[in-house]
Order: structure tokens, then sequence, then C-alpha cells
């Protein structure tokens, strides 16, 4: 489900004192310590603030942690995994040592999901919106596919206007091609939607004398679209498909 693991990233300014971690991971000491290596390498003394993608736990459990050891607070969208007083939200700026950090809402993997866009560098963070490599997993409740696609359209609009060229996700290698990337997101999850559509349309016009309930309705898709999914996973598409039901009928 992380693919390579979670990607760690340690940003600052050429001779800078601090820089800035994002996404410090799970409590593997080993990770942590080539995360404040990484910090001295590039020359920053110190590190200024921990940011968090989102909550869930293989980007955000050691945060706390390591903050403390830092000396440094810790931002996030939701309050449970802040280290201080300053939260984090859309538009928000953060500014480190010269470093420019622009957040940007983008909720729908998780409600707290937010990126983080690199003016310099016309390159954004993602979190798991969008992974180096696959696609990501919208899963029902926390997961809105609605959201989701709206922050896509985000992102995506940020591509076309050129203010964003490559993609440093939370998982996988990174994108040099942010509209490519972005395009085929969007496609495949409209596509995804498609095949819900025909499965729901297949499963009622099959004869079942005791019906279908509906906890084995999203199985029961799954069974159908999810084919070219390695069944260990089957768990995980079952709440996305569950995530996309819950669009379908909104609508």
């Amino acid at each position: 489900m992380t693919l390579d693991g979670t990607n760690t990233w340690v940003l600052h300014e050429p001779g800078a004192r601090r820089s800035v971690v994002i996404d410090p991971g799970p409590p593997d000491p080993g990770h942590l310590a080539a995360v404040e290596a990484a910090s001295e390498e590039l020359g920053a003394g110190s590190v200024g603030v921990v940011l968090l993608t989102h909550h869930h736990v293989d980007h955000s459990e050691s945060a706390r942690g390591f903050a403390k050891r830092m000396g440094c607070g810790v931002r996030a969208l939701d309050p449970a995994y802040r280290l201080g007083e300053e939260g984090l939200g859309d538009g928000d700026v953060v500014e480190v040592d010269g470093l420019e950090i622009r957040v940007v809402g983008t909720p729908g993997h998780t409600a707290d999901s937010l990126s983080f866009l690199l003016p310099a560098e016309q390159a954004v963070l993602t979190g798991d919106t969008v992974l180096g490599r696959g696609t990501t997993v919208v899963a029902h409740p926390d997961g809105q596919l609605g959201a989701y696609l709206d922050s896509l359209d985000r992102l995506h609009a940020l591509a076309e206007r050129h203010e964003v060229e490559r993609i440093w996700p939370g998982h996988g290698p990174a994108i040099d091609q942010a509209l490519g990337a972005l395009d085929y997101y969007i496609a495949h999850r409209h596509e995804r939607l498609d095949q819900v559509r025909a499965a729901l349309a297949q499963l009622e016009s099959a004869p079942h004398p005791e019906g279908i309930s509906v906890d084995e309705l999203p199985r029961r898709v799954v069974e159908i679209v999810y084919t070219d999914v390695d069944p260990v996973l089957w768990g995980a598409a079952e709440l996305s498909v569950r995530a996309q039901l819950a669009y379908l009928q909104a609508r």
C-alpha cells in the first residue's frame, strides 16, 4: 500500500540555517536519523518546522516525537496532529529562511489532505493525492470522491497554467510531467466510475433470488470491476467502491 515506503521531504534554501521536513513518516529510528542527517548535509543546522500532508500514520506517526527532538512545531490541518499553536490550511504561506511553500487544500483522499506548492521549483508535493506510480485509494468514509475529483481539477489547473511542472509524491518516484499525470488520474477515475455503473447494471439484471444486501454490494462490484487488481488488495478496493457508490448516490 505504500509502494517503496513513505517519502519524507527535507527542503531548504541554499545557505539557510533551517530546513522544513514534510511527512517524517513512521517511528523508524533509522529513517528518522537519515532525515536528521539529510538536513545537516544540506547545510541546515536545524529543522524549522514539520508539515503534514495528512493524518495517515505512515506519514504522521513520528511527527510529534521528531519535532520535539528537533525543537520545532508540527503544522497540520487537523489540530489533533499539531505540535504548537500554528495550524495549516488552504491559502497559507509557510516561509522558513527564504523558502516559500504555498498550501493548497486538496481534500478527498482524506478530509485533511493538503498539497504544498513550491513556486521556485514549479513543483507540488501531493502526499497521497497523487502517487509516483499507480493510483491512490479514496477510502470511504473519510475519503470523499467528489472532493477528490475537485482536488485533481485544482491541481490540473495549476499545471495548465505552468505553475506546476513536477509532482513530488508521498510514495513512489517523482513525476516530471505533471499535466500528463493529472490527465491520467482524472481519466482513470471517470473510467472506474463508468465501470461501477456498468457493474451495478449487470448486478441488477442478473437473477438474485435472495437479493443483494447493502453490505454485500460493494464486494460484488469489486469482483466485477477490479479483476485487474491483486485480490490481496480487494479490501482496499472495496473501501474505494464504497466511496464511488456514495458519490453516485449523491448525484
